[in-house]
């Protein structure tokens, strides 16, 4: 299997869930999302599998599904447990054994990359424990183009390999001074969708594939 694709964002409700969505269609991959918070309001692996529309897709259940919607250690706190990186690696290692040897498998993320997970434990600890590439996820509002560029600047202080940005909600020119700014490569932009379908989320997925199979051909080699 090539390496996980993380995706994260640079704070929570800026897309992931649907970029994660288009990702997994583009790619036939494989789809996990480890630490699920607030699952009485809905889970991400059934939005995501609502919206796929190819055939080779596997979801995965999540190693952790709390019902408290907030940070995922005070979430694990709520119901007496601690989330262990141990566990959700020994989960990756079984779901990798799953994925074909040139598959890939997408990996959402809960929040943006400091999240805790427990009281020593960060998002990023999780992607390093994984090995995995990261996909960035920004959208515009106020404020978004500081809290990109210090997602990127935290990631490389991490040492966290970045396949690059994908942009939601009409950047526009803001999009390529935030790749160049921050050194890493602009993906692709998804438009606002008027509505979230699965013949949407199709198009957008042919759309970014040529581009993100190159990216990605090339982070594997």
């Amino acid at each position: 299997m090539n390496r996980p694709i993380f995706i994260t964002g640079i704070g929570t409700e800026i897309g992931k869930t649907v970029t994660a969505a288009i990702v997994t269609e583009a790619l036939g991959a494989h789809y996990w999302k480890p630490v699920q918070t607030g699952y009485a309001q809905g889970a991400d692996k059934d939005k995501v599998k609502h919206l796929l529309s190819n055939t080779q897709s596997l979801i995965h259940p999540e190693t952790y599904s709390l019902r408290l919607p907030a940070s995922p250690h005070v979430a694990a706190r709520e119901e007496g447990i601690t989330i262990s990186l141990n566990a959700i690696e020994n989960d990756y290692r079984k779901i990798r054994a799953k994925c074909n040897a040139t598959g890939y498998l997408v990996i959402e993320g809960a929040g943006g990359i400091m999240v805790p997970l427990n009281g020593q434990e960060f998002m990023a600890d999780m992607i390093t424990r994984l090995n995995a590439c990261v996909i960035l996820v920004s959208r515009n509002y106020l404020g978004s183009i500081n809290h990109s560029l210090l997602t990127a600047e935290l990631c490389k202080q991490k040492q966290l390999t970045v396949a690059g940005w994908i942009f939601n909600d009409q950047y526009l020119a803001y999009e390529e001074e935030i790749a160049a700014w921050s050194g890493y490569t602009h993906i692709a932009s998804i438009p606002r969708l008027p509505a979230i379908t699965k013949a949407g989320i199709h198009a957008e997925a042919e759309r970014i594939k040529p581009r993100l199979l190159n990216l990605l051909r090339q982070l594997n080699d």
